[in-house]
């Protein structure tokens, strides 16, 4: 069973994660910020990935360093559990309506991390949480996962519609990313022999 645990403590964060890779995405998560805790319960729903995440943070200040450290830690349990990526199908992709938003996301499982965001957010807040943050999430993800992300919201107005759709775009696109290849299950998809 692929799977990984980490603790990552910071004078501004404390954050632990444990991920299971089982297709059943079950979540157990608390940030203290309530519009993430859903964002990444959609992730691990739509991703199936069962994960378990506490993180602590100075939220006094504002939600940047939690949601940030959320991403790097986020990044590096899922890096960990994929190990060498072996008979992994590597590319993923997954386009998401969600009413009047479309979105998508499309990963490559590389080991080069990189990240295109487009995906033009409007207003400064959802509930307690601070759009800006949506990309700074998805690039910590993305670069400790050694993900080559790329982000497109096709069209949408509602803030709430496009970071949804973006959240579960990514958890259906790493999905595909991450499932076996029943035909080359010992096969790493390189000419190079690693990723």
């Amino acid at each position: 069973m692929r799977s990984a645990q980490l603790t990552r403590q910071t004078l501004e964060t404390n954050i632990t994660a444990s991920l299971v890779f089982d297709g059943k995405g079950k979540s157990d998560i608390t940030t203290g910020i309530g519009f993430f805790d859903h964002m990444l319960e959609l992730f691990a729903r739509h991703s199936g990935l069962s994960l378990v995440l506490r993180a602590e943070g100075d939220l006094v200040v504002d939600c940047h360093h939690t949601v940030e450290d959320t991403g790097i830690v986020l990044g590096q349990v899922i890096a960990r559990a994929i190990g060498d990526k072996r008979g992994i199908r590597r590319y993923g992709e997954a386009t998401v309506p969600m009413d009047e938003a479309l979105v998508q996301s499309v990963v490559d499982v590389s080991g080069r991390p990189y990240l295109v965001f487009k995906a033009p957010i409007r207003s400064f807040h959802v509930g307690d949480f601070e759009t800006q943050m949506t990309e700074e999430f998805f690039r910590a993800v993305a670069f400790n996962a050694g993900l080559t992300l790329h982000m497109i919201c096709h069209y949408g107005t509602n803030d709430h519609h496009v970071i949804e759709g973006l959240f579960k775009a990514f958890g259906r696109s790493l999905k595909v990313a991450l499932s076996i290849d029943p035909d080359n299950p010992d096969t790493i998809l390189s000419t190079k022999g690693q990723l």
